[in-house]
């Protein structure tokens, strides 16, 4: 543990959020439009290719998770060395060679090949990233205020990842007047230079205050393998907190991801607004909405705890996603779509709430894992939710697919590349279709995800008892298990 870690090294470590941030981002709220648009493939069978590739990234989770906790691997160069190729096959998930492919097979196996490599990369940088925060400090507050910049520089992050790839029109006009240029991988390599830069700028940052764990003398340690994963695993899901955690990070990003695949038909179709205008309108409101809440958030969670700020903040989000619904999305006031900041507003208020206590209330599992097992598995207990995350992301995306299917949407017979993406859909099926998937479907998610964390037993008051019967351990002191029930 290092207790060096100044205000700048802080923000050196949180400019790394970009890396991940942009690359998720754009994937989560573009790739779908992307896949059905520009390289022509059936919605139901785009979603699918999301599905896979990020369920197979989630496989790799527990490997890579236990691999980095290993005495001797340093988390920080395992970060370094995956920053270029994450940024490389990046941009080749965005070029447009499918689009003139005839066959549908081929377009999907070739799109998900390459997706799949971006999410392995992807998280052999990510889980280092947030694992290593559990290293540098124990203290509660301490946590949430590193998580908390972190989050409120993510807000301009996920607004980067939006905003740049809504100006495909302009670039394809730029470049050839086509929207079946690669104007989606020029973005792509725009936000992969950022990427780059800013990844390597947090490394730095942690020279010095990261150590990497040293192997004991006398210490051997089992080879890593599935068995040994698998085993390592399964000692965090005994401890019972664990449980109500991932059911609350599942569904959460069920809700969040299946909101943000579908914006671009939320815009043009659902609230009625030209591409351009409405796109740039909804996700400055979403940077703004998750910019201004993180503070609060953070406020909240030092003075009462995690949990709380997280049940009060997240059902704020579900009473507006159910009220939108029941207003409806092409509410005006006066001739002004005011449901362009609404709707944005109530999903940057759940997703700054998220990502600024989620990963802490996870580094919270570190300790009571040390507790009961004597080891400190960081990267294993942050893999485990991120293996959670990314499954809860692609069911949130594939129900997106599958709905917009199942309501009879389907821009596969038209001409990849063609103006479509920007045309309106007329069908009033298809239309309150994706008001449902942008309102009241994920917001059953959400409130599946609430009623976990109301049943998630660690607060900052058990924390804190914990840490104590924790250091009496650590000297080797008589230490007891009094009021830890709920969490032991």
């Amino acid at each position: 543990m290092n207790q060096t870690l100044t205000k700048k090294k802080r923000f050196g470590y949180a400019f790394g959020i970009f890396t991940e941030s942009l690359v998720y981002n754009m994937f989560y709220t573009y790739y779908l439009t992307f896949l059905n648009e520009i390289v022509g493939i059936q919605p139901k069978f785009s979603a699918i290719i999301i599905f896979i590739s990020i369920a197979w990234d989630a496989v790799t989770d527990p490997l890579i998770g236990n691999y980095t906790d290993r005495p001797g691997v340093d988390k920080r160069k395992v970060m370094r060395i995956s920053i270029l190729p994450l940024a490389v096959t990046f941009i080749a998930a965005w070029t447009s060679i499918g689009a003139g492919l005839s066959s549908q097979t081929v377009k999907i196996l070739l799109y998900t090949f390459i997706s799949m490599l971006v999410w392995i990369f992807y998280t052999l940088y990510s889980i280092p990233y947030y694992a290593v925060v559990a290293e540098l400090t124990e203290d509660y507050d301490e946590r949430t205020q590193i998580r908390s910049l972190s989050s409120l520089l993510n807000a301009f992050a996920v607004g980067l990842g939006n905003i740049l790839p809504a100006l495909v029109p302009t670039v394809a006009v730029l470049l050839t007047k086509k929207y079946e240029s690669n104007s989606y991988a020029v973005i792509a390599a725009l936000i992969s230079v950022i990427s780059v830069a800013l990844g390597y700028i947090c490394c730095a940052s942690l020279k010095g205050v990261y150590q990497p764990k040293q192997i004991a003398e006398g210490e051997s340690y089992e080879r890593l393998t599935v068995k040994s994963t698998v085993k390592s695993f399964s000692d965090i899901l005994k401890l019972k907190p664990t449980k109500w955690f991932l059911i609350f990070v599942f569904f959460y990003l069920a809700f969040s991801s299946m909101i943000q695949s579908n914006l671009t038909y939320m815009v043009i179709d659902c609230i009625g607004m030209e591409y351009d205008k409405g796109i740039a309108i909804v996700i400055i409101t979403l940077v703004i909405s998750m910019a201004a809440i993180v503070p609060l958030v953070e406020k909240v969670a030092e003075k009462k705890d995690r949990r709380f700020a997280c049940i009060v903040f997240l059902s704020i989000a579900l009473v507006g996603e159910i009220l939108i619904k029941l207003v409806g999305l092409d509410f005006t006031v006066g001739s002004f779509k005011i449901m362009c900041i609404i709707s944005p507003a109530c999903l940057g208020l759940a997703a700054g709430t998220f990502w600024t206590l989620f990963y802490s209330m996870g580094y919270d599992l570190v300790e009571l894992n040390e507790f009961k097992t004597g080891e400190r598995k960081e990267s294993t207990i942050t893999s485990l939710p991120q293996f959670v995350q990314k499954f809860g992301s692609a069911f949130g995306i594939l129900m997106a697919g599958q709905f917009l299917s199942a309501y009879g949407y389907d821009s596969s017979k038209d001409i990849a590349g063609n103006e479509s993406l920007f045309a309106k859909v007329t069908d009033v099926k298809i239309i309150n279709g994706m008001e449902n998937i942008s309102t009241i479907i994920p917001a059953a998610f959400l409130a599946v995800s609430i009623i976990a964390v109301i049943v998630y037993p660690m607060t900052k008051e058990k924390f804190n008892a914990l840490m104590l019967q924790l250091e009496k351990k650590r000297k080797g002191e008589e230490y007891n298990t009094d009021g830890l029930d709920k969490l032991l």
